[in-house]
């Protein structure tokens, strides 16, 4: 492989592993397509927003991703109804929570999980990130590993990607400049391979640029910058499952690191989807994800 052709597949990995955005219209809030209570939280001078969802004797706390919301999550809450509670979080910057002009760091994101779990009266609970969601939930787990029941990445990576600081700012300086919103338009518009999937794409983009460039800018910053911690799990007393969509990226290498990590671990991949597989192929998601719970006694029958 030459060097342009490996250059090119690590940003495309990049890409898959940072962007998400709900797929309801832009005309309706995506955070009111989740049923459930809608809470408030404080973190320090500002307020998280977070929704509770059924009951149960398991707990499954569900993150979305860079630019995302609640609502990124509406065709998993009918399918897991009745099997666990569920908290689904709107990230500072994010949703309905407060907008800050902030350093927007995972330990950041990751605090704000740890303030809705103690508001919530939440002990333990399975973690769900998606994309930018599985370093956040990393980083719970390194600051409360036993507030952790297992770790889910949905298409996130689990350690932080080996990259040069020059790599890391061609990639976010696309967000930084002017023309940003175009930008992510042409991201977006490469992270949708499967035929038909148009509307969807079309909605995703519309929801994503509704987050503010500041917020967008600091959470990829606030993943790749040289002054910030990596992410990598590097051992998990705990379930660690992970679903992917077909990429270069997860290679055997990362397959095998994956399968190192706990003594309890579950790895498939869904074909025939990109980055944004829970809403793609929401009952084939689904059914992989209950079983992969189940597996673990992590869910309700």
């Amino acid at each position: 492989m030459n060097k342009t052709l490996a250059y090119a597949n690590i940003t495309a990995g990049l890409l898959v592993s940072l962007t998400c955005a709900s797929a309801q219209p832009p005309s309706k809030q995506t955070n009111s397509a989740s049923p459930g209570e809608s809470h408030f939280v404080s973190l320090g001078t500002n307020k998280i927003h977070y929704v509770t969802s059924c009951k149960g004797n398991h707990t499954i706390v569900l993150v979305h991703c860079w630019a995302g919301n609640i609502g990124f999550w509406r065709e998993q809450v009918p399918a897991l109804a009745g099997k666990a509670r569920l908290v689904l979080i709107d990230l500072p910057g994010h949703g309905r929570s407060d907008k800050p002009h902030t350093q927007y760091t995972m330990d950041f994101f990751a605090g704000a999980v740890l303030a809705v779990m103690r508001d919530a009266h939440v002990e333990k609970a399975t973690l769900i990130g998606h994309s930018m969601g599985t370093p956040v939930i990393c980083r719970v787990h390194k600051q409360a590993p036993e507030k952790v029941a297992a770790l889910v990445a949905v298409d996130g990576m689990l350690r932080r990607p080996e990259i040069s600081a020059e790599q890391s700012e061609q990639f976010v300086a696309a967000f930084r400049a002017p023309d940003y919103r175009e930008n992510t338009r042409r991201v977006m518009g490469s992270m949708f391979p499967a035929p038909g999937t148009e509307a969807l794409r079309d909605r995703v983009v519309s929801e994503l640029l509704a987050t503010p460039q500041y917020v967008m800018l600091g959470a990829m910053e606030g993943m790749f910058g040289a002054d910030q911690p990596d992410w990598d799990v590097k051992k998990a007393a705990v379930p660690v499952i992970v679903i992917n969509a077909p990429n270069p990226m997860w290679t055997d290498l990362y397959k095998d690191y994956v399968r190192s990590l706990s003594a309890k671990t579950d790895y498939r991949q869904l074909d025939g989807v990109g980055h944004w597989l829970m809403l793609e192929k929401p009952a084939e998601f689904n059914t992989a994800l209950i079983a992969m719970l189940r597996e673990f006694d992590l869910i309700g029958e």
